[in-house]
């Protein structure tokens, strides 16, 4: 039964997606709500200038659609067997809660896009607006969870269940913030940030099952499906960017299927490519400060960061860096898949 139901949620958020995408691209074009490429990126982005953003509008009408009548038919259909709702209170909190919390950070993303593109400011938001808002979101989302029945407590493979008191909400805060960060730095070239994370989704989607949280495998099986009908106007050459309207949603979505599982240590080799992302940008940053302060001529590690621009600097095309991207997400999604099944 779950099976068929996350199969029909994830063609459901495919079809609204690329439906979407038709009325929406051309609506986005009349309204003038195009990229601009800042010169900091490599030069042949240029081309790109005026590309339709905000784009990630569709793909989440497509996945917030499916999982809102999804879910709940799943649940009253199992609810002969498991109760009404099917889960206890926490988990319902972790998938509901995981979806607002997504949405609100689609929403800081929208704001920060709408003043690109309305407003005509290339930076959006300031970075204290931003992060301040993402710290609210996050804050109010484990005080949900708190309040649902979370104490503390998590699931590390080959270690079993681990209480780490109120170091857990420290925890939980940095790799919230760092996980929805990092989706955003992946998102610079056609078809990436669509493509790792449709990916990751599928992962999510078969521990969800293994571990029979099959309300979790139906929400993970949405958002693969919204990517992929994404990724139909998103692949290179790009007709529409998702801008972070989508990609702080997707950073959401991730984050709430990693702690809904109660594995959020998992979001690590699943979402490898999401840190090493954001790794580079931080190695390169902090190495060019350190390098101006002590030398007096900044230094770089990387060609360009984050890492993604960097092969693109090496000679290598979009589509290489997103397939070989791509290629890594499956290795540490299978690693992931396996630390469950042996750990």
């Amino acid at each position: 039964m779950s099976g068929i139901i996350a199969a029909a949620a994830a063609i459901a958020a495919f079809i609204v997606t690329v439906i979407a995408g038709k009325w929406a691209i051309p609506f986005l074009h009349k309204l003038k709500y195009g990229q601009t490429i800042l010169d900091i990126g490599p030069s042949w982005h240029k081309k790109k200038q005026g590309t339709p953003t905000m784009g990630g509008i569709m793909f989440i009408i497509g996945i917030v659609g499916a999982i809102l009548i999804a879910v709940p038919v799943y649940y009253t259909l199992t609810s002969a067997n498991s109760g009404i709702w099917g889960e206890n209170l926490l988990q319902k909190v972790r998938l509901f809660g995981g979806l607002i919390m997504a949405l609100c950070f689609g929403a800081i993303g929208f704001w920060d896009d709408y003043i690109k593109v309305v407003k005509k400011r290339n930076l959006g938001l300031t970075a204290k607006q931003k992060m301040g808002l993402m710290l609210l979101v996050s804050c109010l989302y484990l005080a949900s969870l708190y309040l649902a029945g979370e104490r503390g407590t998590t699931q590390i493979p080959f270690i079993g269940t681990v209480n780490l008191g109120f170091g857990y909400w420290l925890i939980a805060l940095f790799v919230i913030l760092g996980t929805v960060n990092s989706v955003n730095l992946t998102d610079g070239i056609d078809g990436l940030a669509g493509s790792v994370t449709m990916l990751a989704s599928m992962f999510f989607m078969l521990i969800a099952t293994l571990l029979h949280f099959y309300g979790f495998s139906i929400f993970a099986a949405a958002v693969a499906g919204g990517c992929a009908g994404f990724l139909v106007y998103n692949f290179h050459p790009a007709r529409v960017f998702m801008g972070d309207t989508g990609s702080l949603f997707l950073g959401g979505m991730v984050v709430a299927m990693g702690f809904g599982l109660g594995y959020p240590i998992l979001i690590l080799p699943i979402g490898f490519i999401y840190f090493m992302e954001a790794m580079s940008d931080i190695i390169q940053i902090g190495y060019f400060k350190l390098t101006r302060r002590l030398t007096g001529e900044g230094k770089r590690v990387f060609k360009m960061a984050p890492i993604h621009h960097h092969f693109e600097m090496c000679g290598w095309n979009e589509v290489k860096v997103v397939i070989v991207f791509s290629l890594i997400t499956i290795i540490g999604g299978s690693i992931a898949v396996l630390s469950v099944l042996l750990g």
